[in-house]
């Protein structure tokens, strides 16, 4: 038996905790959120490439050397957080199950696999796992999807879904540092009438544009990313059949990622009912005062822990049709928040 397995259902108080892709923009916030949310934490090891080996990197009050992957490493480890990529989650994450560690990966390398549980605490967090005797990997959803499904699940199980929409407006820091550094080049490039940036992140100049494209197509046109959002919406919220459409585009925005958003619901409902709905589901704001200029932005909604939802309005030809407008920090919620809620009921250490 392993020495971090010999617990069955009782968490211990503190926890040996892995970051990997601790160099990176989630790496970076798992560290900070693991420090704000008070995250009983033991030992904490950080993990990144070879270029970033023996970096030093701060936590609480003590400065942790960052370490290349090895053998071994994951050893009295009962929590892993994975962001570095597919290619090291599909390696290294098996291992560190193997190793004795719930893994908790952001990458998309598992999302869809059908033995692999893809959580949104929100909305499914009954799939948690309970018995703590038995490590596995658990994977963290797309950015885009997670305050999408935050949306819509107080939505479906009051009104009932019958199709959804949504048009996404995503963030440069999606990219990671690369993108944020290549927006932020090119529009300052833009602004001194100094030549122009040519991309290497993106596929065309992001500086003042919009780019409907986020990943590669495929054969029926949808990009990779789109068929993120549609098919892992359906498999968190256990709707197989859910006839749900996107569009993903990236602006030159900072961070936070923006959605409009189309839904059809079964009933016949005012405003008001749902506003209600929504206002008391957990992890949402509703930020909805259209008079007044008030509703969802990415720059306020930076740096927040919640779903953000305004511009709510029925439908002018069919009153079972709704229109709103969805915001979400999606370094935060949309990736190292989502996980570390994970890791707290996983753990018994809710705040």
């Amino acid at each position: 038996m392993k020495a971090n397995q010999q617990t069955k259902t009782t968490p211990p108080k503190k926890l040996n905790v892995a970051v990997v892709g601790a160099t990176g923009i989630v790496g970076q916030e798992f560290i900070r959120l693991l420090e704000e949310k008070s995250f009983p934490v033991d030992t904490l090891k950080l993990f990144a490439s070879e270029k970033s080996a023996g970096d030093e990197i701060k936590f609480q009050s003590r400065k942790i050397k960052v370490e290349v992957l090895k053998t071994g490493c994951f050893k009295n480890i009962h929590c892993a957080f994975f962001s570095a990529g597919n290619p090291i989650s599909k390696e290294w994450g098996p291992i560190a199950v193997q190793e004795g560690a719930f893994v908790i990966d952001n990458s998309s390398a598992f999302r869809m696999d059908k033995k692999t549980s893809l959580i949104v605490p929100e909305v499914n967090g009954d799939l948690i796992p309970k018995n703590l005797s038995k490590p596995e990997l658990i994977a963290n959803p797309n950015c885009s999807t997670i305050q999408l499904v935050v949306a819509l699940e107080p939505l479906h199980n009051s009104f009932g879904l019958k199709n959804v929409t949504v048009a996404t407006y995503q963030s440069v820091s999606g990219a990671g540092r690369e993108g944020i550094d290549e927006l932020k080049n090119q529009a300052k490039a833009f602004l001194q009438n100094e030549k122009e940036i040519a991309p290497t992140t993106f596929a065309h100049p992001i500086a003042f544009n919009n780019i409907p494209q986020i990943d590669k197509f495929d054969e029926s046109g949808f990009t990779l990313e789109e068929l993120k959002v549609m098919n892992e919406t359906k498999k968190i919220m256990g709707l197989p059949q859910l006839d749900i459409s996107a569009t993903a585009v990236r602006t030159p925005t900072l961070n936070s990622h923006s959605e409009a958003v189309w839904i059809e619901i079964e009933k016949l409902v005012d405003r008001k009912e749902i506003i209600t709905c929504l206002k008391n589901a957990p992890g949402i704001t509703i930020q909805d005062d259209p008079k007044n200029q008030i509703y969802p932005l990415a720059r306020t909604s930076s740096g927040k822990d919640d779903v953000f939802i305004g511009r709510i309005r029925r439908d002018i030809v069919n009153p079972k049709r709704w229109l709103f407008w969805v915001v979400s920090d999606n370094v935060r919620k949309g990736a190292a928040l989502n996980g570390i809620q994970i890791a707290q009921r996983l753990f018994h250490c809710m705040p």
